[in-house]
């Protein structure tokens, strides 16, 4: 009962009394910034009180805001750092390091690299016109002209001697024109594409003593370019004008002309640096693999980390492409067109690197799936939302199917009770697919995730939980 009413107190539902709650008065309210109350009514010992004890509190706060900022620091924050930065410094090179070793080791991926040169018109065009030169010298139809001149002349046939004095330009053009059109032929035939494969996959093992500086093959340094022996080349020319009833052709000696592929005036470091990779082309992605795992297991958000880690190495592979651009500009500048083309160069750059922009597509198509893979499971707003939505999306297909009867029984049940190994099945078969593919391409990435997925989204379609028994009924 209230000291100051008549009226009854306050009851529980069953009528029973209950403690009377005192009324606050305005003096007594509390503070909405503190929470704590008013202090006209207190005496001064009780102010000092409450002050000594506000002061208390704050200091306490204090102490626990600098605690909380000494911890800002973290050490296995820094070394989660680390190693994640020198993982993705590490990825670029170890792919360099395996596109060279693979290069240097791998015959067939040597000889595909080169494959699509003979069919290039640029390439084609500076074969015909080296080995047109190399054949004209050779056959030295001018001077042929001038001796059978010369020897008419000897015979008394002056008209004879001198009309083939004045047409031989004539004859040499004519004769050269005939060599030239016969050898394009032959370089752009399906014949020469053989050839080619077949020289070339001879010289694979002049390329390893190129660049393990043995020399004496096929490709060899010459004044600081790096050339290919056209002797090959011209002995199949040669029977094809001799098939063509050209009869001088069977006086073309062996000739060991050559023709610039590549300067290589660092040649010394760039031996050095691919004997180096190619002894390193395992160590290096392995190394690569280590410092990011250990980056994400020493981090503390290990999957925030783990997206970082898949966008740190697509970066990396983004910053690789942009560097073999500038290295293709730096290399057309530094070719002389007398030396080689500019197009006939751009495409034996083109050709020589194409498995190795091939080889940074397929990481970035990696990373990014990482990290897309790493952001979608996790529990960011968005991330739910993605997941309640193909959730929704998924039972609302199953719902489909249960109200025109199809149902997946024992099956449905079966897969429910095993979806978590199932999951771990359908990755473990993608991951198993996409290390013995061998080279794959960044389209066989996506297809594969794409792949992924609908083996994902079926386990979860199918999956049924078992029925629930029905209630019992309380009595």
């Amino acid at each position: 009962m209230s000291a100051n009413s008549g009226e009854p107190g306050p009851t529980t539902k069953g009528g029973e009394p209950t403690a009377e709650i005192p009324q606050t008065t305005e003096s007594t309210a509390e503070i909405p910034e503190t929470g704590e109350p008013a202090t006209e009514h207190l005496s001064e010992d009780e102010r000092a009180e409450l002050e000594r004890l506000r002061a208390e509190r704050a200091g306490s706060h204090g102490g626990g805001a600098a605690r909380r900022s000494r911890r800002r620091f973290s050490w296995r924050a820094f070394f989660a750092t680390i190693l994640i930065v020198l993982g993705c410094v590490l990825a670029p090179i170890a792919v360099v390091g395996v596109w060279a070793g693979n290069q240097i080791t791998d015959t067939g991926r040597y000889v595909a690299t080169v494959e699509p040169l003979i069919n290039d018109p640029a390439i084609q065009n500076v074969l015909t016109d080296r080995i047109t030169n190399e054949i004209i010298n050779q056959l030295n139809v001018t001077g042929t002209v001038d001796q059978a001149a010369a020897q008419l002349q000897s015979r008394g046939l002056t008209r004879i001697s001198t009309l083939l004095t004045t047409f031989g330009p004539q004859i040499t053009s004519a004769v050269t024109g005939f060599v030239h059109s016969t050898v394009h032929t032959v370089i752009s035939s399906q014949a020469m594409a053989n050839a080619w494969v077949q020289v070339n996959t001879v010289a694979h093992q002049a390329v390893v003593k190129l660049l393990s500086g043995q020399g004496n093959g096929t490709l060899t340094n010459t004044n600081g370019q790096i050339t290919l022996n056209l002797a090959p080349l011209i002995a199949v020319v040669k029977q094809a004008l001799e098939q063509r009833g050209f009869a001088l052709a069977s006086h073309i000696p062996i000739v060991n002309a050559t023709v610039p592929l590549f300067q290589a005036k660092e040649l010394g470091k760039a031996q050095a640096g691919y004997r180096l990779v190619s002894d390193l082309k395992i160590v290096l992605p392995i190394l690569a693999l280590v410092l990011l795992a250990a980056g994400v297991f020493t981090a503390r958000g290990r999957r925030r980390a783990l997206i970082v880690v898949g966008l740190g190495v697509a970066a990396s592979m983004v910053v690789l492409a942009i560097g073999l651009l500038i290295a293709r500009t730096i290399y057309l500048n530094s070719v002389p067109s007398s030396v080689l083309p500019t197009d006939a160069a751009a495409a034996a750059y083109d050709a020589l690197v194409h498995f190795l922009r091939q080889g940074l597509r397929v990481v970035l198509a990696v990373g990014l799936v990482i990290a897309i893979g790493a952001f979608i499971t996790g529990p960011s707003r968005a991330a739910v939302r993605t997941r309640a939505a193909l959730g929704s999306g998924i039972a609302w297909l199953r719902n489909l199917g249960a109200r025109r009867g199809v149902s997946t029984g024992p099956v449905g049940e079966w897969t429910y009770r095993h979806r978590t190994w199932l999951r771990i099945g359908a990755v473990t078969l993608i991951a198993l697919i996409l290390v013995f593919w061998g080279q794959p391409t960044a389209l066989t990435i996506i297809l594969l995730v794409v792949i992924l997925l609908i083996l994902l989204g079926l386990i979860e379609l199918v999956a049924s939980p078992p029925a629930e028994p029905a209630a019992v009924g309380q009595e």
